[in-house]
């Protein structure tokens, strides 16, 4: 679990994205390969309730952009099911 979680924040690190003083994280984690093509077109965009847990998502995210993630006022986090992996960040406005 170590490796994937350094793994995770290396590679977001390297993307170096730019978020402010507030923002809005949407995490889109894919779906199992095991899953069937009719259960993943089911799913797909779908709310993803199980682990990784939201806050561990976001901790990890900001843990690997910043040194202290103090200054944020504002934080807006979602996951879902997704044909492929990817974070959207959506920087607050003003």
């Amino acid at each position: 679990m170590v490796q994937k979680y350094r793994a995770f924040r290396d590679h977001i690190r390297l993307l170096k994205p730019r978020v402010e003083n507030g923002a809005e994280i949407i995490f889109y984690l894919p779906m199992p390969k095991s899953w069937s093509k009719k259960k993943k077109s089911e799913m797909d965009g779908q709310p993803h309730r199980q682990t990784p847990d939201l806050d561990n998502l976001a901790k990890s995210f900001l843990d690997s952009v910043f040194d202290s993630d103090a200054h944020f006022s504002a934080l807006c986090l979602e996951k879902y099911w997704a044909k492929q992996g990817g974070i959207e960040v959506v920087n607050e406005q003003g």
